[in-house]
């Protein structure tokens, strides 16, 4: 593997040659650091003059570029009566612009062999195009044709509110699983912007108007919230001269006030009763969790692969298999710029009720709290952990998603494999102390979903 030293020397000779090509300032492209990003290959940070980030990875592995944006925006940048617009962002930027008019980008990319998407989440937005390493050219065309000249018109964002407003219906209003994940937010949070909906609410959708959304266009889809990953077979130079000169006319945005947000101490349990037609009940938890940025969150990451990591985990024996009360249960911690939520997620047999479900899971996280886990529990989550990793990287799209993701959310490329480490080093001590912690009764949100004609979310907390 080449040295730090010689990388980074390596890289400020590729941003000056890149440089070389442009007049323009804003096209100017500075090397800020690489590092290494596994055994063989390294990770490269570029900037150019206005404040576009730019990371490379060049991986010969096969003759394929994955090419992603990622926007510094998600729900947790949006303020009540206007939740929903990050992801209604998401369906706008394939509207279209004079040069590419609505439909030209899908069939373009398709006729190129290639593959492209979106998605958008609290933290983040997300767009994609997996393409031929030959076809490059044509994501830095796309991307920065829609970035600097998306149509806006009042048609354009009328039909895709309908769109998304039907997406909700679907998705949320009309699906129990969608509806309880609602609610656990919005109760859980009740400061913290973590409790809006990332679709936004039915209200907000049919609200929005162009002004709204040239407003929000203006305001986050700019060049210095953005950081552009690339990773697959190209060459670096050529890439950021055409980057440069693609992105180089597009004026920096002003720095946008988000406030910054801490959830006031929970102090109590909120229990809220959803009603639903279903086939049977439904039980989530949600104890507050650290954030991404927190060495806890791996523990909390290995506990979780613990109780609820495949068939073999404890909630599974106990819960599925030994004593018949559920058919499903899963688990997961929010992978959150800000502290979230340890989420666990039950579906009860057929005439087992949610109180009983609530009744068992308890006894199984008290025995965790009591007595702690065991050796074998703990490497097994561990090898579930790593293998996981180890198969988001084997693409060149699965390792720019990683990237792009820690930038975005920690703001550091190379937490992508200190937070593998975090979570090879977890003891069997670490574990009971993060468990005793985190799993507090008293600042927990329990949704309790029973089948029976809809209603609105009740009970204590509520």
């Amino acid at each position: 593997m080449t040295s730090r030293s010689g990388t980074n020397a390596e890289g400020r000779a590729i941003a000056a040659a890149a440089s070389r090509r442009s007049k323009r300032a804003l096209a100017q492209v500075t090397h800020e650091r690489t590092i290494p990003f596994g055994a063989e290959l390294h990770v490269r940070s570029f900037r150019l003059g206005n404040g576009m980030v730019v990371k490379t990875c060049v991986d010969r592995a096969a003759p394929v570029v994955s090419y992603m944006t990622w926007i510094d925006v998600g729900s947790r940048h949006e303020v009540v009566g206007k939740t929903g617009l990050a992801h209604l962002f998401e369906h706008l930027m394939f509207a279209g612009t004079k040069k590419h008019p609505a439909g030209t980008f899908d069939r373009v990319v398709e006729a190129a062999g290639a593959e492209a998407n979106a998605a958008t989440w609290v933290d983040w937005t997300q767009y994609y195009e997996n393409l031929p390493a030959a076809e490059l050219p044509l994501a830095i065309e796309l991307e920065s044709d829609r970035l600097a000249h998306l149509r806006l018109d009042a048609k354009i964002v009328a039909t895709e509110k309908d769109v998304v407003a039907n997406e909700r219906r679907y998705r949320v209003d009309d699906d129990v699983d969608g509806t309880a994940g609602e609610v656990m937010y919005r109760h859980a949070f009740r400061e913290h912007p973590y409790g809006h909906p990332t679709i936004g609410s039915m209200e907000d959708i049919l609200g929005f108007t162009r002004e709204d959304c040239v407003a929000f266009h203006e305001k986050f889809y700019v060049p210095n919230r953005i950081s552009l990953v690339v990773v697959g077979d190209f060459d670096e130079t050529e890439l950021l001269s055409q980057v440069a000169s693609a992105y180089g006319r597009i004026e920096p945005g002003k720095k946008a006030r988000v406030p910054n947000v801490v959830e006031p101490t929970q102090r109590r349990e909120r229990r809220v009763v959803v009603r639903k037609p279903a086939a049977s009940a439904k039980l989530g938890l949600g104890y507050r969790a650290p954030s991404m940025r927190d060495p806890r969150h791996s523990v909390l990451s290995v506990l979780n692969e613990v109780l609820f990591g495949g068939r073999s985990s404890r909630v599974h024996r106990a819960l599925v298999h030994d004593r018949e009360l559920a058919i499903d249960v899963h688990g997961s911690v929010s992978p959150f710029r800000d502290p979230g939520l340890d989420e666990m997620w039950l579906t009860a047999r057929p005439g087992v009720t949610a109180d009983r479900l609530l009744v068992a899971l308890d006894r199984e996280v008290d025995k965790v709290l009591a007595k702690g886990i065991t050796r074998a529990e703990l490497d097994r989550a561990k090898n579930r952990i790593e293998l996981s990793f180890l198969q988001s990287m084997e693409t060149a799209s699965g390792k720019a998603e990683q990237i792009g993701f820690h930038q975005t959310v920690v703001g550091d490329v190379g937490h992508v494999h200190r937070s593998l480490e975090e979570c090879r080093e977890v003891t069997l001590e670490q574990a009971v102390k993060v468990a005793r912690e985190v799993f507090v009764k008293n600042r927990r949100t329990v949704v309790l979903v029973e089948p029976g004609e809809s209603n609105e979310a009740s009970g204590a907390g509520a």
